[in-house]
């Protein structure tokens, strides 16, 4: 159930409403909002509990949750949140873009890239230290040289850092070099890691998994909200299907549906959803035309040499004309696209 509290209830009222709702073998989250503060109390409830908390004084109302992901859920928080690293905005009426290589390869490439990417105006930067890769023969990244070097093009830039977490062993690690951390789309269902990354403060971008339905991917997101950790962005990727003219099949249709469901920003993976390069200028501006809020796209100063990915990469020019194209649609559909 949601316990909606009154305006300007105070800390010290709060706490205690929390601590009764504890009393009650329930756990409680507390959900911030601009007008008003929420506490989601999760948990078998006993007969009479929704009448008691709405009896308290400084409650205004007690609805109970429908939906299985009980703190994700609209219903929880009715305004849509915001997520903040350095100058990066995601959600709540910003439309953020992240951009970088698959893989940090070099210290002249992931500078290259950054430098341009920060030309763009684009205020995030992608890059794989540790890489996940479906042959154990292929390019599985420079791990933490490669977390040092995009802590270098973040000194340098400002763009905020992002990139995957693969192991609960390395979350700490991790969390030492990265704005966001970012949950690939094969551990969308790696609970143990979702509880880790929970339990810190750093944003993460939570992946779609490559089946995963939109309940499964919902309630992933809801382990992560659970431990305590509500700066979560969810990303459609794409998802497997009959279809074999692109690399997965991009159902942008999740966007505006995640919208109805959840007030946790949604973002568009255009590159890994086609896994083809000249696809991903447009698949871009459809995403922005459905209202997502943000773009996370590979880019590689020459994605020809690029050591993973190369297929669904594209050049730092055309990501520059890309993120023009976006604006366009953007300022003509009253989107704030934040470059």
């Amino acid at each position: 159930m949601i316990i909606v509290l009154k305006p300007n209830t105070s800390e010290i009222k709060i706490d205690s409403i929390v601590q009764r709702v504890e009393s009650m073998g329930l756990k409680a989250q507390v959900i911030l909002g601009t007008k008003r503060t929420v506490i989601a109390a999760i948990g078998e409830k006993k007969e009479g509990t929704e009448e008691l908390f709405s009896s308290l004084k400084d409650v205004e109302k007690v609805v109970p949750i429908l939906a299985s992901y009980k703190i994700a859920s609209y219903e929880t928080k009715l305004e849509y949140s915001q997520i903040t690293a350095r100058d990066l905005k995601i959600g709540g009426g910003q439309v953020g873009i992240i951009a970088g290589p698959c893989s940090v390869e070099s210290e002249d490439q992931i500078m290259e890239a950054a430098r341009f990417i920060k030309k763009t105006g684009a205020k995030g930067l992608r890059g794989g230290a540790f890489k996940p890769r479906t042959s154990p023969y292929s390019f599985q990244g420079l791990k933490e040289e490669g977390l040092k070097l995009l802590a270098q093009a973040r000194d340098e830039t400002g763009l905020a850092v992002v990139t995957e977490v693969m192991t609960t062993d390395h979350v700490d690690l991790v969390c030492k070099y990265a704005d966001v951390l970012q949950i690939g789309a094969r551990n969308m269902q790696n609970y143990h890691l979702l509880q880790a990354v929970g339990e810190t403060d750093t944003p993460v971008i939570l992946k779609r998994g490559l089946s995963a339905t939109i309940d499964e991917f919902l309630l992933a997101a809801e382990y992560i909200l659970d431990q305590g950790n509500h700066n979560v962005i969810l990303c459609e990727r794409g998802i497997r299907s009959f279809e074999t003219h692109t690399r997965f099949t991009l159902p942008l249709a999740t966007v505006p549906y995640l919208k109805e469901r959840t007030h946790l920003p949604i973002i568009v993976d255009p590159s890994h959803g086609t896994g083809i390069a000249s696809l991903i200028p447009s698949m871009s501006q459809a995403s922005i035309a459905v209202g997502c809020d943000g773009l996370i796209i590979e880019v590689h100063p020459d994605p020809s040499k690029a050591v993973s990915d190369a297929a669904q990469t594209i050049s730092l020019e055309v990501f520059e004309e890309t993120v023009q194209r976006c604006l366009l649609v953007a300022n003509s559909l009253g989107y704030n696209l934040d470059v």
